[in-house]
């Protein structure tokens, strides 16, 4: 059953993105971008790794939906620990997954590395873009979502609570569009605690978090503290959220998970219907 289903992954990674787009107009980036120019990490399990990305992008894959109406979409933020971003296995991989299931998706290849002031301006960026272009991506404004892995879920989770409303100054018309997120998936997130025990100071919980999805897994023991913590922190402040704690799943599986957290990607949908995001 692995095999047909690491099958399938390896051929829905292969999958082409319809639009690829700066995130920013030409010379108006704010912020810095990388010293050095953008390559591949090059590891022997062979999934893609981007560095010293200067010049962020957004990669749409559009659902095919039977009835002919808008899309929900979220924006796919990939791990990566803020030194490079994971473009296939946490990034066009899921992408078809969402497809498959209706939502489309857009790959967001942020600022990297080590850059999480620019990677943040990045993803608020590409929430105002892509309501921007809503109409022409047939896609519902009003059903954007973000989920992110790892450092990923740690910038969907700084983009769904930020605790400034926007982190850059408007650089143009785009950027009247609203830059929060209708929902947040944060899957094995990184960095959403503190040194105190406390939430993150990047990391503002207020009544204007959306609905929220966490995952992780027990065994994952560097970061899955950071998860508990956010989780006590959104009950505390009686925001809706869910968390589906696995005993065993590990780190950094994307949708190859064998161990029990391979579930997290239906419950996922099974949350995103509840919420009226399917």
């Amino acid at each position: 059953m692995f095999r047909a289903f690491f099958l399938l992954l390896a051929s829905t990674s292969l999958l082409s993105a319809q639009t690829i787009v700066n995130v920013w107009p030409e010379g108006r980036m704010p912020g810095n971008g990388a010293k050095e120019p953008e390559s591949e990490v090059q590891r022997k399990d062979g999934f893609q790794r981007i560095t010293n990305v200067s010049k962020p992008t957004l990669s749409l894959f559009a659902a095919q939906r039977a009835d002919g109406k808008a899309a929900p979409a979220i924006i796919v933020c990939p791990g990566g620990g803020y030194s490079y971003c994971v473009m296939d296995k946490e990034g066009s991989e899921i992408a078809a997954w969402l497809n498959k299931n209706g939502i489309s998706a857009l790959v967001l290849k942020y600022r990297t590395p080590n850059n999480r002031e620019g990677a943040f301006q990045d993803v608020q960026r590409a929430l105002s873009l892509t309501r921007a272009k809503a109409a022409e991506w047939k896609i519902d404004p009003k059903r954007l979502g973000v989920i992110g892995f790892s450092a990923g879920g740690n910038l969907a989770a700084k983009a769904s609570a930020p605790v400034v409303e926007r982190s850059y100054a408007a650089v143009d018309e785009i950027d009247q569009q609203s830059c929060r997120a209708d929902f947040a998936i944060l899957v094995y997130p990184a960095y959403l605690d503190g040194k105190d025990g406390q939430v993150a100071t990047d990391l503002k919980v207020s009544p204007s978090i959306p609905p929220t999805l966490i995952v992780h897994s027990e065994d994952d023991k560097r970061h899955v503290t950071g998860s508990k913590v956010y989780h006590e922190a959104l009950n505390a402040a009686k925001i809706a959220h869910e968390f589906k704690l696995y005993p065993t799943g590990g780190h950094g599986y994307g949708l190859r998970c064998e161990r029990e957290a391979k579930v997290w990607p239906e419950d996922a949908m099974k949350w995103l219907e509840s919420i009226g995001m399917r």
